[in-house]
């Protein structure tokens, strides 16, 4: 299937400070993560018949221009079932039609199917280009650094299973929604993993040092300087905390964490 991808400068925080909107097909063609008007998709879009019009997510800095396309285009726009209020607020549009994991979209005699990709934001899917072709992951994976997962909104249980799911697909390439592309998804994904795998390690070796508040774990988690992702870096933490509390690894409320071994000895001298 072709694929293009069109790098969109728009107000993000991510470091490329720009965002990947991409062109699946090409008659019929589905427009994706159309973050801002720009000439060269303007030209992108006027080359193909758009016939649908879909997000990974919708974070501001991918919607951005969702309304404009769907009014020029006269697309089929689609969110996810079950969040259609969260789409309607981010892109100030009704849309005509609902997905789920699982939802395939004809394109001629090919079609773009629709993945679950929970955990940097509750919405967020990936897009499957044609069968086991490359996969349009949004912000699951960039090829270099990491991804935010940020509490509340990110869930980064959920954010671990979609990459070990994108990993045992074993997609021949992954586009990412900020970045180039991803020529070794599998390394990359490794990567993301152990970088995650890590940082909750030191989290936790920080909870079981007797660091408590949400500052303190941070300070002793991160060893770089924080200047000017030090709210990202504390919504990372804090996405950590919850899911070592779910897994029973510590205890995490009031904004306060400590060691779950604490609350066992404490229950066994009571």
């Amino acid at each position: 299937m072709d694929v293009k991808r069109c790098s969109v400068p728009v107000a993000t925080r991510a470091p490329t400070g720009t965002t990947n909107a991409y062109l699946l097909g090409r008659d019929p063609a589905v427009l994706v993560d159309p973050a801002a008007r720009t000439d060269e998709l303007d030209r992108l879009v006027g080359e193909r018949t758009v016939a649908h019009i879909l997000v990974t997510h919708t974070h501001p800095d991918h919607v951005g221009a969702v309304a404009a396309y769907a009014d020029e285009t006269d697309a089929t726009v689609w969110a996810r079932y079950g969040r259609v209020e969260r789409f309607r607020d981010a892109t100030g549009l009704e849309p005509d039609r609902t997905v789920t994991p699982g939802t395939t979209i004809a394109l001629g005699d090919d079609r773009v199917r629709i993945l679950d990709a929970p955990g940097h934001a509750p919405d967020h899917v990936a897009l499957e280009a044609g069968r086991d072709g490359p996969i349009l992951c949004g912000d699951c994976a960039v090829r270099e650094g990491s991804v935010v997962v940020g509490a509340p909104e990110g869930d980064m249980r959920a954010y671990v299973t979609t990459l070990r799911r994108l990993r045992a697909k074993k997609p021949p390439v992954l586009w990412p929604g900020h970045g180039p592309e991803i020529d070794a998804p599998r390394e990359t994904l490794d990567r993301l993993l152990t970088h995650r795998q890590r940082r909750e390690e030191r989290i936790l070796e920080a909870v079981e040092n007797g660091a408590e508040s949400l500052e303190q774990i941070l300070e002793a988690a991160y060893e770089k300087e924080l200047s000017g992702v030090r709210d990202l870096a504390r919504a990372t933490v804090a996405a950590h905390l919850e899911k070592l509390a779910v897994e029973g690894r510590v205890t995490w409320s009031d904004g306060r964490a400590r060691p779950r071994r604490v609350e066992a000895d404490a229950t066994r001298c009571s």
